[in-house]
């Protein structure tokens, strides 16, 4: 069995899983069978071999960062070097610099954003603040993007944020653009510092398109990850394995990047 890091997991403190796990449902019209606490995530992951994991949660409100991000540095601590959590920030606190300096405080390694969610547009006044805040701070961004629904984070709001921060190492979730992703492949694969993970994604395309898409980035900037808890890694990991790749380029998506990604080779 390869040694596997799930790079996209969200998890939930037990008194509010069940309500964000619905909420999940919701927004997305799915159906899901996995509970969005820990012990699930790990044992989810068991199946398949993974032995580690970004976890990450979203304020969908400005009062809630502090309180998740301190949720996330203890599930950290508490579990031995098996996560990397990054913390989340939302564009409409009114202490951003605090909120980041909090975050940083409690060893978390990167900030999620989501700004369908959070409902602030990439290509906005409000993200660039974020970015310039988030820059000093010299740790990555894992970011959603695209959704046909709306006009937050698709490929073309994506790109106008990666020009003004070029330097700023970005993940762009589901393969840079969700539904998107001929507009993501036409203009995301130029920015040397932006990776992209496979996840919540397979689902919906060909092994063939996959390929595509990761021959366009280059396996080398691709990270696999489930969406726990959108997905069960057994399934997810059957649709990886059907994409005509080479086993370097899986050990590479699958381990290599995240692990030289997130520093766990240092």
């Amino acid at each position: 069995m390869r040694e596997i890091i799930n790079s996209h997991c969200h998890i939930y403190p037990a008194k509010i899983a069940e309500r964000a796990v619905e909420g999940i449902k919701s927004f997305y019209d799915l159906d899901m069978s996995l509970n969005g606490m820990t012990d699930d995530l790990i044992r989810d992951g068991n199946e398949i071999g993974v032995v580690h994991y970004l976890v990450h949660s979203v304020a969908t409100v400005p009062k809630q960062v502090r309180s998740i991000n301190e949720f996330i540095a203890e599930e950290v601590r508490s579990h031995d070097g098996l996560f990397t959590g990054f913390g989340t920030m939302h564009p409409d606190s009114e202490d951003l610099e605090g909120d980041f300096e909090h975050l940083l405080s409690l060893g978390l390694k990167g900030v999620k954003l989501h700004p369908d969610f959070q409902q602030f547009a990439l290509d906005s006044d409000k993200a660039a603040k974020l970015g310039e805040v988030i820059s000093k701070g010299n740790i990555p961004i894992l970011v959603h993007c695209g959704d046909p629904r709306y006009s937050y984070s698709n490929p073309e709001q994506t790109e106008k944020f990666l020009e003004k921060f070029p330097d700023l190492k970005v993940i762009g979730a589901h393969f840079g653009g969700w539904s998107m992703w001929d507009d993501a492949i036409r203009l995301l694969p130029k920015f040397r510092n932006f990776y992209v993970d496979c996840s919540s994604s397979l689902y919906l395309m060909t092994p063939a398109k996959a390929k595509e898409i990761i021959d366009a980035f280059g396996a080398e900037r691709v990270l696999w990850g489930s969406d726990y808890p959108m997905w069960e890694s057994k399934a997810e990991m059957e649709r990886f394995e059907k994409i005509d790749l080479t086993e370097e380029e899986k050990d590479l998506i699958l381990y290599r990047n995240a692990a030289r990604f997130l520093g766990l080779e240092e």
